[in-house]
């Protein structure tokens, strides 16, 4: 993801204040034109409050999201291709959400504590575990995950039609638009779509789904970890109504996130930021600056996988921006500088040999699993 940096050797560096400075400027005014123009003052439109979630894909994104959903009332299921997948999603949100629990219930201060003080505090985290399994369902079923199911694996909270679909599979344009368009098929006209990605544009993605679909089409954008991330890009495209743009806001606001409303753009606020402060990093540790992690360290934590895909999305809006002169959502990439999207051969290579950062043990950096 990082382009400057497979330059990087490890002897003296140079870095301007002064032009890091304006260069974040420049930036920065780039980015204010990428927040959505809402009518903040307009009231909210009148519609029923969203209790049923359907979240396909089971890896850190997508079980995050349906613990978070779950731990905040949400009646979710979330859905994969296989056991294995699933069974995965369940260690994931397993570990998460007694961490959370422990968190929230602290063992006693004293070593000396009495027995019933301790058996409290493992029963409210008992409580709190159950609680939000009580509200999961995972299934390998697609349509009985977003009709509904009957049965003999039904409950009561899963049985009826989902109202919010939320994708969070791989980053790809034509894989996420076929879900969309098989999931379309099962879903009630009234059930919104809205998918997770981080660098795609949602008006393409929603290209796979029936025109009279696309008004309740947006994108939210979580962040990993998505439990301990506060908050969450909300995006419209030219044909997101406002009544799904503002039924969106108020599931962000129910799951305690902080809703960042933004326009359908390349790398929406948060990416459009971040990607050009990793891809244009010198060297870690003079880049923190007071930041948690500098951009070498925060690029595995992102995903290296995640990032070549954004820099390689933008890459090819870019060259098709270049070639347009009609096309408006690729003429939004024009603006994007050429150099900042090159290819970095550090990280095509990493990304080969399977090196994708923290959740694989290693990337630019090595990680304890």
């Amino acid at each position: 993801m990082v382009h400057a940096l497979a330059n990087t050797s490890s002897g003296s560096v140079g870095v301007s204040a002064g032009s890091s400075a304006a260069t974040a400027s420049r930036r920065l005014a780039s980015t204010l034109s990428h927040l959505s123009s809402g009518n903040d003052g307009a009231a909210m439109a009148k519609a029923t409050p969203i209790e049923r979630i359907t979240i396909f894909g089971g890896g850190l994104m997508g079980a995050g999201i349906a613990q978070s959903a779950a731990q905040y009332g949400f009646k979710v299921t979330l859905c994969d291709v296989s056991s294995k997948a699933l069974d995965n999603a369940r260690d994931i949100i397993s570990r998460s959400i007694a961490r959370v629990a422990k968190r929230a219930y602290p063992d006693p201060h004293s070593s000396s504590a009495p027995e019933h003080e301790r058996k409290r505090v493992e029963d409210q985290r008992r409580v709190l575990v159950e609680g939000v399994w009580g509200r999961i369902k995972l299934t390998t079923d697609t349509e009985g995950a977003v009709r509904g199911s009957s049965g003999a694996e039904s409950t009561d909270l899963h049985s009826e039609p989902t109202q919010l679909v939320i994708e969070a599979i791989v980053e790809d344009l034509q894989i996420k638009r076929a879900l969309f368009q098989r999931v379309d098929e099962f879903a009630v006209d009234g059930c919104i779509f809205a998918t997770n990605t981080s660098s795609l544009s949602v008006a393409d993605i929603a290209e796979g789904v029936r025109e009279s679909r696309r008004a309740r089409f947006g994108g939210l954008h979580f962040f990993n970890r998505t439990p301990q991330m506060k908050l969450v890009e909300v995006i419209r495209t030219d044909q997101t109504s406002e009544e799904t743009f503002q039924a969106l806001l108020d599931v962000c606001a129910r799951m305690k996130k902080k809703a960042v409303k933004c326009k359908d753009t390349p790398g929406f606020i948060v990416n459009r930021l971040l990607v050009p402060y990793m891809a244009e990093a010198d060297i870690d540790i003079a880049m923190k600056l007071g930041a948690a992690m500098g951009p070498i360290e925060l690029t595995d934590f992102v995903g290296l996988d995640t990032t070549k895909h954004i820099l390689d999305g933008w890459r090819e809006k870019l060259k098709a921006a270049q070639s347009s002169v009609e096309n408006t959502e690729t003429q939004k990439t024009a603006n994007l500088p050429a150099a900042l999207v090159e290819p970095s051969p550090m990280l095509e290579k990493l990304v080969k040999e399977g090196k994708l950062g923290h959740k694989t043990g290693e990337g630019f950096l090595k990680h304890r699993k």
